[in-house]
């Protein structure tokens, strides 16, 4: 596969076994972590030499981010991954609920996968058919929510679907998609012990969805199935 893929949160969970997927297919990527000198990196970098490169990424610094831009300076993208995400309020309620936690949470599930695709415009235009999947939740989803709670996650997964919208809207002249996906509640230490499905499952789920999203998707709200989800 004759493919790049730029994935953030790559240390555990989902990031990285998305990260081994895709290397597994043949695709060129570039893996970002604050730190990308984990075990988990550096035994795939071991393994598959110049086909992965390891960036430090804070996706909440900008300058980190033009630096990791830098990097890719006239290289074509054609898969943007904003899979970093934060869900610091899991034991919160209503009543212990702070700002920080939630304007923590906003900047990384939010506002950070927008800075992100904005600083690989020109590398995803530069593509063929360029895909940006941010990796968002059906805890997001205003039908989907019988169960109150939750409010800051919730929250910022929301205001990522919306960001994803606009940006299918406004980089379509570009010939790049965005869609929101949603993972699955996965067996991660976000997910916790208890989740219901496997990083591989979920990870494979993604993968073959991202490679086949086409014109008519964009847009589009799925979950690792294909299946979609009502906003």
């Amino acid at each position: 596969m004759s493919h790049t893929v730029f994935i953030t949160g790559t240390t555990r969970g989902i990031g990285l076994e998305l990260t081994r997927q895709f290397l597994n297919a043949g695709s060129h990527v570039f893996a970002t972590a604050r730190d990308p000198g984990s075990d988990a990196l550096q035994s795939l970098k071991a393994e598959h030499g110049d086909q992965l490169q390891l960036l430090a990424l804070d996706v909440t610094d900008c300058t980190q981010i033009a630096k990791a831009a830098a990097t890719l300076d006239g290289q074509p993208l054609d898969l943007l991954i904003n899979n970093a995400g934060l869900f610091r309020s899991r034991s919160d309620d209503a009543k212990s609920l702070s700002h920080e936690t939630w304007l923590q949470e906003f900047h990384v599930n939010a506002i950070a996968p927008f800075m992100v695709t904005r600083a690989l415009q020109g590398n995803l235009a530069a593509a063929d058919d360029a895909l940006v999947a941010m990796i968002s939740s059906k805890m997001g989803s205003m039908s989907d929510n019988t169960s109150g709670g939750a409010y800051s996650y919730r929250s910022s997964k929301a205001a990522l679907n919306a960001v994803a919208v606009s940006l299918a809207r406004d980089l379509a002249d570009d010939g790049t998609r965005v869609v929101a996906l949603h993972p699955g509640w996965v067996r991660t230490d976000m997910g916790g012990a208890n989740a219901l499905v496997d990083a591989q499952t979920s990870a494979e789920g993604l993968k073959n969805l991202m490679l086949g999203i086409d014109a008519a998707q964009n847009g589009g709200f799925f979950d690792y199935t294909g299946a979609p989800i009502p906003w």
